[in-house]
């Protein structure tokens, strides 16, 4: 936010791509293992996905992943600081099967 010369606005976090997301968690040891846990029980990778059918590239879970948790994430922030929560940081979550090189935009409005 400084570089920006705003003090005070909406910063939004965006990452390009259907395999990845982005959201806010308090990143601790515990709370990430749960989470990979839990988008396991909601989309399993070993079940039928009809992408993987046409695709062949196994990652169909992936894409269903990201897309309930979404693509981007907006921030206020107030004198320069976001307003997070005191544990609470933003992660981009990959969920690919396979190393991608990832890029994430953030626009600033203020």
């Amino acid at each position: 936010m400084k570089d920006s010369g705003l003090s005070s606005g909406l910063a939004t976090v965006f990452i390009p791509g259907s395999t990845a997301a982005v959201t806010t968690i308090e990143f601790e040891e515990g709370v990430v293992n749960d989470l990979s846990v839990a988008m396991e029980r909601l989309v399993p990778r070993d079940i039928a996905y009809k992408h993987n059918e046409r695709w062949n590239d196994e990652n169909g879970y992936s894409h269903i992943r990201a897309a309930l948790l979404g693509p981007s994430l907006t921030i206020p922030f107030i004198h320069g600081k976001l307003l997070l929560g005191r544990w609470q940081q933003i992660v981009l979550l990959d969920f690919d099967n396979r190393s991608r090189s990832r890029q994430y935009l953030i626009n600033i409005l203020g």
